[in-house]
Parts: C-alpha cells; structure tokens; sequence
C-alpha cells in the first residue's frame, strides 16, 4: 500500500480463518477468541483458580434444575451456548434449547413468539451483542408486555475478553424500558 500509485481509496478484501495451521484452534469454533492462557503444545487452555461460583454457572445449574419441574422452559441463544451457560440445558433439554447463530435480532424476536405460545422463554444473550436488537427488545417484547427473561452474560467491563465484549451500557439501555426489571 505504500508503494501504490493510486491516490484514491484503496479497497483490501482479506480472506481470514480462524487458527490457520494451529490444529486446536482450527478444530475448537468456540474457542481461542479470546487471550486466555493455552499450552501451545497440547491447546488445553488453562484454568484460572477456583474463585466463588460466577453468574454464568449459577444461572446455567438454576435455569437447568428449574427446567426438570417446568415443561414450559425454554432457552435461546445467539451462538453462545458455553459462554452464557446454556450448554448444560443443551445436553438436558435438547428439543428445548435453540442457537439461532450470529442473530440476536432473531433471538430477541424468536423469545418473543414463544412467549405468546404461552412458554417461559429465557434469552441469554452477551450484554455488547444484545444491543444489536434493541429494536426488538423494544418493539417485540416491552411493548407487547411478553414475559421474556434475559439472562445478560458479560455485564459490566470484562477483563480477557476485551472492550469489544465489554456489557458497558445495559443498565442504560434497558434500564429506561417500561416494564423491564434489572437485577
């Protein structure tokens, strides 16, 4: 770029892929995003010590036990079943558990559908990426009065994994929501 003779814009389409030639993070699509500490060797990632039990755990063992006595419990996440702590009601409660993938919108507005149906829908979704569908948190849920929970993981500023994962704004955001509780 440089050495280019053009003076206008210039347009770069770089073709990336996740790992290229590290075998543990080319076979692992939900980990190794993050700076988290890994043998190089082996690509086990390293534990940090035991600490109290984090919100993630202890929403995904609730959420998990509450879904054994009520029928009615589903879950929904945008492609983050291990980081929110649905992979637990995942491996439970498989015609129960839904990934929509990279669309938060969706998620949102698929809660929300459930929800009419008359099933307890819990969306668990990161903080930063819940804003993508405020629209909707808005529109579909809020002023339909539909009894959504979200359990917003990554609250907060968020240490390894970044400010691009850091939840800085939710209590702003939804807080001003009519009928929305923060807990």
């Amino acid at each position: 770029l440089r050495d280019a003779d053009d003076k206008g814009p210039i347009l770069l389409h770089i073709l990336t892929e996740k790992g290229r030639g590290y075998r543990p993070a080319e076979s692992a699509g939900d980990k190794y995003h993050a700076v988290a500490k890994f043998n190089v060797v082996t690509g086990v990632q390293t534990k940090a010590p035991p600490g109290p039990p984090s919100y993630t755990s202890v929403f995904s063992r609730e959420l998990t036990h509450r879904a054994k006595q009520d029928d009615s419990i589903v879950a929904i996440t945008a492609a983050m079943p291990s980081g929110t702590g649905l992979d637990a009601f995942a491996r439970a409660y498989p015609d129960r558990f839904f990934d929509v993938g990279i669309a938060e919108q969706h998620a949102v507005t698929f809660a929300a559908g459930m929800a009419t149906e008359g099933l307890r829908p819990f969306c668990a979704i990161y903080s930063t990426f819940l804003q993508r569908a405020y629209d909707q948190v808005m529109h579909d849920v809020v002023l339909q009065n539909l009894p959504v929970r979200f359990a917003i993981d990554r609250a907060g500023l968020v240490g390894a994994d970044g400010a691009t994962h850091a939840g800085s704004f939710d209590i702003n955001y939804l807080g001003c929501l009519p009928g929305m509780t923060i807990m």
